[in-house]
């Protein structure tokens, strides 16, 4: 995964961009695959690890509405935990996991439902700030699990780094 996210950062680095990110049941692992890069630090801001569900509304400033009617792991969490994440530490793009890595079901969800999202700057002056989230079923163990919502953000954050343009 290192030459994925060494590709991420030299394109971001390239654009003059920066990267955070905001994580639940990766617990810092995504934030590990961007500072395993050398160099990292000229494009990674720095990451939030927001395991209990409070913590997504206080830290990331997740609406404690949609934490209460949906749950931590829903698409517009996703999405707001890398909004929160781009906000709280002044980055251009932010990516983000929320999930179940088992071993039990959580809040009606399953063992390996899992979101990631990512969110950067409007593609015009006026636009709203890009959104992307995708919801996957992955299987296996709960490490299993945790690596696979790293890769599906570093998959989806490198796929919408490749179809956008410098704003």
């Amino acid at each position: 995964m290192t030459s994925d996210t060494e590709t991420i950062l030299t394109t971001l680095a390239a654009r003059g961009e920066t990267l955070a990110v905001a994580e639940s049941l990766t617990g810092g692992l995504l934030a590990a695959a961007f500072v395993e890069v050398p160099g990292a630090s000229r494009v990674f801001r720095g990451g939030i690890v927001a395991y209990a569900t409070a913590l997504k509304a206080t830290l990331l400033g997740v609406p404690a509405p949609l934490l209460d009617a949906h749950g931590p792991v829903d698409p517009s969490v996703a999405a707001a935990l890398a909004a929160g994440a781009r906000e709280r530490c002044g980055s251009d793009w932010a990516a983000a996991t929320t999930g179940v890595a088992g071993p039990d079901p959580q809040a009606g969800q399953p063992v390996g439902r899992v979101y990631v999202a990512v969110v950067g700057p409007p593609a015009a002056h006026g636009e709203p700030e890009r959104v992307e989230v995708r919801e996957f079923t992955l299987e296996g163990d709960r490490p299993a699990i945790r690596r696979g919502a790293v890769r599906a953000a570093v998959d989806l954050l490198a796929e919408t780094l490749a179809v956008t343009l410098t704003p």
